[in-house]
């Protein structure tokens, strides 16, 4: 039987994860076709919805934020779970989300409001599920870790009870290698990364379950465990999804989300610079700095 244990420290490491914000919805994609201050009738309101603790998904948003309000248009960032942002989407709440992962995280909700919803395409494809280890771990790969368990004080550090990655952690990365003597501590992305955080501050060996893409990637000596059995999933694509009629109501910002593609380097170096060596949530003068260091690229978004 798996044995876990629920962290009782929560820390603020990065916590966009607790970011929740309140408000109305200023969505231009609810369908009537109203002109707010575009061109030809197009809305310069627009609502992007934002998965509550996705850090990819914050990152990615509050850069599409900067660079809409650079041109123009007036942004509002909706924070909400995932069966809300894609229900919400069908019903005008929102206009569009830039975190759907697919084929397999997000396929349900597809499957399920698919055919009400815009597929915009992927601007990243090399989101994926993963073990990591300290960089000088004395393992390579998932199937060494039972027989070597003591070295990592015979525990796999987890996130959040509710999260896809947990329960393909349950149900097939542990019966699939073996580790049910192992403790998996069940707790929250913020506590996973402050165990991350202590362990590397004291050399020690640790085992964390992660995700590409990740700013701990940028701020961490970390390395993947090779996954033999591929127990964790296949790679998959980070895509924007907008309303039903989001080309329609919003042709020009659908051009550039249809085009936007962004390296699991660069957003790593967004997500730390917001996440890791910023400490608060007002991330609008952050962005702007990392704009300005990223400019040639930034500006290729919209060109």
């Amino acid at each position: 039987m798996i044995k876990k244990k629920n962290l009782t420290r929560v820390l603020g490491l990065g916590l966009a994860a607790g970011l929740v914000l309140t408000g109305c919805s200023s969505a231009g994609g609810d369908g009537d076709g109203d002109s707010n201050g575009g061109d030809e009738g197009e809305s310069k309101e627009i609502s992007i919805a934002v998965f509550n603790g996705w850090g990819e998904g914050i990152a990615a948003s509050e850069l599409w934020k900067a660079i809409l309000e650079e041109q123009g248009y007036e942004v509002e960032l909706e924070y909400a779970d995932p069966a809300a942002v894609y229900l919400g989407l069908t019903e005008g709440d929102y206009d569009v989300t830039l975190d759907t992962w697919l084929p397999i995280t997000h396929a349900t909700y597809m499957e399920e409001y698919g055919d009400k919803l815009t597929d915009l395409g992927a601007w990243n494809d090399e989101a994926a599920l993963t073990f990591a280890v300290n960089e000088d771990a004395p393992i390579d790969s998932i199937a060494e870790l039972a027989e070597n368990a003591d070295l990592f004080n015979n525990e796999i550090i987890g996130i959040g009870p509710g999260a896809g990655l947990t329960e393909t952690t349950e149900e097939a990365v542990i019966p699939t290698y073996g580790l049910e003597d192992m403790d998996y501590t069940i707790s929250s992305t913020p506590a996973m990364l402050a165990e991350l955080q202590s362990a590397t501050d004291n050399g020690e060996n640790i085992v964390v379950t992660l995700w590409r893409p990740h700013w701990a990637y940028d701020a961490f000596p970390i390395k993947d465990l090779e996954d033999p059995e591929g127990a964790l999933g296949d790679a998959e694509g980070i895509h924007a999804v907008g309303s039903n009629n989001f080309e329609t109501n919003f042709p020009e910002v659908n051009e550039w989300l249809t085009n936007f593609e962004m390296s699991s380097d660069l957003l790593y170096s967004l997500e730390n610079v917001m996440f890791n060596e910023y400490d608060g949530d007002d991330y609008g003068p952050i962005v702007e700095q990392w704009i300005s260091e990223n400019q040639e690229y930034v500006d290729g978004l919209t060109s």
